[in-house]
């Protein structure tokens, strides 16, 4: 049996480039792993098996991207060995938080723990899995670009903490792109260098390109924006696709004041640390 932990990740500005002719956009901008964490345990079993650390089903079933993962990394192995994968969900669904590219991320290194395969195989598995999720393997922090693929690591970013809050909505990301495309590709929201974190500044203003497609298929998104703006008294980003929306902090104890009061039915909203790897080995 091998258990870890798999992270959420924020996009720190997201510049998207014109549909390929593969169907995908290039996308550009720094990629943050952050410390709230799915935790996932896999292990050899009668039959295959996934399910819920409180006993309910999983999101997709058999097709859940973690499950997946482990599967191929089964199949390198040569091995038809039945498996159990145990998932407990904190990070939120369709959210801009990558929690699924997580997991899928936590599940290729699982699996090549349990079915004994070498880790220099997961890179050339993680790009056909999703674009966040070569991202998610590498972890910590690092300019993303191309389609996901291009992973490059950066010095760890210091000197600041995450109120993250999603929005009582989910968000389809492959919507978002085609919504970005009718709306004639539009630059995103501004968010000038000088509102930053002092570590961040040199990066000049960033920008979320997505982010005015997202309002258009979720106009209260926009109101979210805002509404946090005024109570936190400082920039908002999006996420992704969204819905999550955060703010930079100095501290954790700064960042978990911010959080204290949002709406009730909001679908998560929480003080978050900057996490230096994207997964976790927590038993074996």
């Amino acid at each position: 049996m091998i258990a870890g932990e798999a992270f959420a990740k924020i996009n720190i500005g997201l510049r998207v480039g014109s549909q390929r002719a593969d169907g995908f956009h290039p996308i550009s901008g720094i990629f943050q792993s952050v410390s709230v964490a799915d935790r996932l345990r896999l292990e050899h079993a009668r039959d295959d098996t996934i399910e819920s650390a409180t006993g309910g089903s999983v999101v997709d079933g058999f097709d859940n991207l973690a499950f997946q993962a482990a599967a191929a990394v089964r199949e390198v192995a040569g091995s038809t060995q039945p498996m159990r994968l145990t998932l407990a969900k904190t990070i939120p669904i369709a959210a801009g938080l990558a929690g699924g590219s997580a997991d899928a991320a936590a599940g290729l290194v699982l699996a090549a723990e349990l079915f004994d395969v070498g880790h220099d195989v997961l890179t050339e598995l993680a790009p056909q899995l999703g674009s966040d999720v070569p991202f998610c393997l590498a972890g910590g922090t690092a300019r993303v670009a191309g389609r996901g693929e291009d992973v490059a690591g950066m010095e760890p970013l210091q000197g600041f903490a995450l109120a993250i809050v999603v929005p009582p909505v989910e968000i389809s990301t492959p919507e978002t792109f085609k919504q970005w495309d009718e709306m004639g590709e539009p630059e995103g929201l501004r968010t000038p260098s000088h509102t930053l974190p002092p570590v961040l500044r040199n990066e000049g203003d960033l920008l979320n390109d997505l982010y005015p497609a997202a309002v258009r298929i979720v106009p209260e998104l926009d109101e979210w924006r805002s509404e946090l703006e005024r109570a936190w008294a400082r920039p908002v980003m999006l996420s992704g696709s969204g819905p999550a929306l955060f703010g930079f902090f100095v501290d954790h104890d700064e960042a978990a004041g911010a959080v204290i009061d949002i709406p009730i039915g909001t679908r998560f909203a929480e003080a978050c640390d900057l996490s230096s790897v994207g997964w976790r080995i927590t038993e074996v």
